[in-house]
């Protein structure tokens, strides 16, 4: 049976074309997804500034309260925890243990002409660490510096917390640049934490068992001590915030993808053997067995799937670093991480597409090795037949499912974390749709064949009948649609709806007017001078990181803790992004916070109280309530003093400062800001594209991963309607033999391919409909919102794909005369 498969290939080459096209898209999709997978789990960083040290000591970057439950993962500290100063000689005394060099990491912008150059500070005796060596002059006294670049002798200016300070180069060091070492008085003076390391590297006599020394040391505390590879993770702290991120794109955007893959994959080849019915009934009506049907579909589908699979390695590769790339460069994923695509990935795309085959032969050859040759020949000409349990069933499960998550979407589900539902609820309404297709094709087109006859002619009339009788094979041309346009549509308008609300929420109580930004980091003096301008009303530090409430209820606002903001004490008509409702701003000073009113109700906190936080540094803090504000659900953040969150940030520095002006006023701050290197002045915009920034991120990224999907599923359309198309040479052929003219037939595949269009944009949009109403009802208490032209874009292209996929094929057949001899594919 293999041998005549293989001989008649070149008689059905747009089947198996179809089929591998399929396989070897769906190949390279899940396999990149794969990657970023494999990347994000092994978050490998190459130890560069540390490298000298076998082993790296570091603080805990994450925190779990105290009581949590056990399967609840700890949540990743976004500021930099360091290790205790006091801990260094006792590393020291570890057995084992040749030395330990303490590393200060602190913010040392350099002014230039062009203005501050981003750069980290050093204490110089952690070079020993680096791969710095003197190539000219000494070592760093106090008011001096080695660089990498420049001269020894001249001076340079270094931002201290916004504040110019003036040093001497003492010497010139080899190695990567921005990076700057004072002497180690200096260093403790400037560093933000002059009572912790950022890390400490630990030296070893060559030889020596690394892993009782790992185990020794973990003994002195709650420490995290990394060898190897591991180790560039200590230099680059927040790659583990960023590595949580990598895995939960890839797995939910991988799950899609999978699901998505094996359903195009199964569509085409079942697709490929019900066009061969004819054929399957005539080996069956000269006494071949069912069971050899069934060896040579399934011969035949691997036949096309393994080389498939061979050829998807390539674009897989390619697309999976392209991927990872473009994450990188919108800060998604750390640039500094290394990229792996081994053989997990590749398995997971084979197993996959090769699985999703094997799966849809068996199918389609249980249904052509058990049916009558007569009955196979009947339906080979006009397939009337589609029902079956197993359809039926698999069908209601994945509608009852799409309806179970929208009922936790409309119902459990609070702002952001709706998308945790309405997103995979697409996927469920699609595949449902999709397997009971020819009942929705019918009722689709009961709805459109009216208005379309009434616009066209004979030959639309004849299209119309033509689509009644074969609705069960027209719904293999109208499902891809349909896939192709509600999963763009819903998940496209998902995040339009997501940027909108989240806008919406952060300037609904936005009071300021004009902001002071500094990427390197401003004066806390700034704002008592900002202040004092003649037609400011009241301005406030800004600042922004993340915490965790202690508290047995208290948990987090979502997976990645709770977001704090920290502002300066003011009165009523004060800048403070948030509508206080009991108590006041004016008292947020020293231990004390402001909690939005829903967090309050949830832990049992009233004004006056007190609750137990944990910073972004691992600081645990005990605040009084001071103030409960009014916010959006879904969009709490939790409001601290400006000063007790700078004193818990890596660099403590402050990069915003909020302005309110006096009605009618405005103040000259161009002039004051001027006066302090990087910092610039901006409207009230500003600030609210930077609070959106996190979301146009994520938007963005799931543009990008959206467009695969989308670019997948119309590989499909293509696939089903040429497929589809070329397999009806014989009706054409008929249809001029009778005296329809090649015009006449184009017109009735014109009128076909707008009712397959219509029929599709249908079902399309109900299916994305049903996730984004309970999606945008939670998210922004609205209808889903959006640029029309999105929508307008998704039915513009899918109408041009099913034009074009019907009318070229036919327009290639047309050519041909009538009467020469014709072959399905």
């Amino acid at each position: 049976m293999m041998r005549l498969a293989i001989r008649t290939l070149r008689f059905r080459k747009g089947g198996f074309i179809a089929t591998f096209v399929a396989v070897v898209f769906g190949t390279a999709i899940v396999m990149a997804c794969g990657g970023l997978m494999e990347t994000g789990i092994r978050s490998n960083v190459e130890p560069q500034r540390l490298a000298a040290a076998p082993i790296v000591v570091s603080g805990p970057q994450s925190h779990k309260p105290a009581g949590a439950d056990e399967d609840l993962d700890a949540f990743p500290l976004p500021e930099v925890v360091g290790v205790p100063t006091d801990l260094l000689a006792k590393i020291r005394s570890v057995e084992g243990v040749t030395g330990a060099l303490g590393d200060r990491t602190f913010s040392a912008p350099i002014v230039t002409p062009a203005g501050p150059a981003v750069a980290q500070g050093h204490n110089w005796a952690s070079a020993a660490l680096a791969p710095y060596r003197l190539v000219s002059g000494h070592a760093p006294a106090v008011g001096q510096v080695v660089s990498t670049t420049g001269k020894v002798g001249e001076r340079v200016s270094v931002l201290v917390r916004g504040v110019p300070q003036t040093f001497t180069v003492s010497g010139i060091a080899s190695g990567p640049a921005g990076h700057t070492f004072f002497s180690e008085r200096d260093a403790t003076r400037l560093s933000h934490t002059p009572d912790r390391y950022a890390d400490i590297g630990v030296l070893v006599a060559p030889g020596t068992d690394l892993d009782a020394v790992v185990e020794r040391i973990e003994a002195l505390g709650e420490l995290t001590v990394r060898t190897g590879i591991d180790r560039g993770l200590a230099e680059h702290p927040g790659t583990e915030v960023q590595r949580t991120a990598l895995i939960s794109i890839a797995g939910s955007f991988g799950g899609i993808a999978v699901m998505t893959m094996m359903f195009v994959v199964a569509s085409t080849l079942a697709l490929s053997a019900q066009h061969r019915e004819r054929e399957f009934a005539l080996l069956r009506g000269i006494g071949t067995t069912p069971g050899q049907v069934r060896r040579m579909i399934l011969g035949e589908g691997l036949l096309v799937a393994l080389p498939a699979v061979a050829v998807g390695i390539i674009p897989g590769m390619l697309l999976g670093r392209f991927l990872f790339d473009q994450l990188a460069a919108h800060g998604v994923a750390s640039p500094v991480i290394s990229f792996y695509q081994g053989l997990i990935p590749f398995a997971a795309g084979a197993g996959g597409a090769v699985l999703a085959v094997i799966g849809a032969a068996l199918i389609a050859a249980r249904k052509s090795a058990k049916i009558k040759p007569v009955q196979a020949l009947m339906e080979s000409s006009l397939q009337r037949k589609w029902f079956s349990w197993a359809r039926l069933i698999a069908g209601l499960l994945f509608l009852g499912g799409g309806i179970a998550l929208l009922i936790v979407t409309a119902t459990v589900m609070v702002g952001p974390l709706a998308g945790a539902t309405a997103g995979p609820s697409v996927l469920c309404w699609a595949i449902g749709v999709a397997l009971l297709g020819p009942f929705w094709t019918k009722a689709a087109l009961l709805l459109w064949r009216w208005p379309v006859q009434l616009l066209s002619r004979v030959n639309g009339r004849l299209a119309i009948r033509n689509v009644s009788v074969r609705s069960v094979a027209m719904s293999a041309a109208v499902m891809p649609v349909m896939l192709a346009v509600g999963i763009s549509t819903a998940n496209l308008y998902m995040q339009t709806t997501q940027v909108s609300a989240a806008a919406k929420a952060f300037t609904r109580d936005l009071n300021a007017d004009i902001v002071l930004t500094s990427p390197v980091g401003m004066s806390p003096n700034l704002v008592q001078q900002v202040q004092s301008v003649q037609g400011v009303a009241g301005a406030s530090a800004y600042i922004r990181s993340t915490g965790v409430i202690d508290e047995p209820q208290g948990a987090p606002i979502d997976d990645d803790g709770a977001p704090l903001i920290g502002i300066d004490a003011q009165g009523p008509n004060g800048t403070a992004p948030v509508r206080v409702t009991t108590g006041s701003l004016s008292g947020l000073t020293g231990s004390t916070v402001a909690l939005p009113e829903y967090i309050a109700q949830k832990i049992n906190r009233g004004l006056g109280s007190h609750l137990t936080m944990t910073l972004g540094d691992g600081t645990s803090v005990t605040l009084r309530v001071v103030a409960l504000f009014a916010a959006e659900r879904g969009y709490e953040t939790i409001v601290l003093p400006a000063d007790l969150v700078t004193a818990h940030t890596t660099d403590g520095l402050i990069r915003q400062i909020l302005v309110r002006t006096k009605p009618g006023a405005h103040p000259d701050l161009t002039t004051l800001a001027a006066t302090h290197p990087g910092v610039q002045v901006a409207d009230r915009q500003a600030l609210v594209s930077a609070n959106a920034e996190d979301q146009k991120t994520q938007a963005w990224v799931n543009y990008m991963l959206v467009g695969m999907l989308i670019a997948y599923t119309a590989v499909s359309v293509v696939n089903t309607l040429v497929s589809t198309t070329l397999r009806r040479r014989r009706e054409f052929a008929l249809q001029r033999l009778t005296g329809s003219t090649r015009t006449q037939v184009l017109r009735m595949l014109t009128t076909e391919s707008t009712l397959i269009t219509l029929s599709g944009l249908t079902l399309g949009t109900l299916v994305a409909l049903a996730c984004l109403l309970p999606y945008s009802s939670k998210v922004a208490r609205s209808l889903p919102t959006g640029p029309l032209w999105i929508y307008l874009l998704i039915i513009t292209a899918a109408t041009l794909l099913t034009f074009a996929s019907t009318l070229l094929p036919a327009l290639t057949t047309l050519r041909h005369s009538p009467t020469q001899p014709t072959h399905t594919d």
